[in-house]
């Protein structure tokens, strides 16, 4: 965590922000005591990326089996047909 003081933090707003971007948490001092963090929002894309890749999991273990292969759904896929 990087410490910076209020007034150089006041004066070098943007790139603290570029950095809290990165994932870097940035305290503001004054007079030597934290008064403020920057940190970045919570990873909620994170999140649903895993509760999407969840509910894929569970359906596939429950789904029923076609009974081909990938080869031949996409041959008959490229011969127009529908399955």
């Amino acid at each position: 965590m990087r410490q910076v003081a209020a007034t150089e933090a006041k004066a070098r707003l943007a790139e603290l922000l570029r950095e809290v971007e990165y994932g870097e948490i940035v305290a503001i001092t004054r007079h030597g005591r934290t008064v403020a963090h920057l940190t970045p929002p919570p990873d909620h894309e994170r999140e649903t990326r895993q509760a999407a890749v969840a509910r894929f999991r569970a359906w596939r273990e429950h789904r029923r089996p076609v009974g081909m292969t990938t080869d031949e759904i996409l041959d008959l896929v490229r011969e127009g047909r529908r399955f």
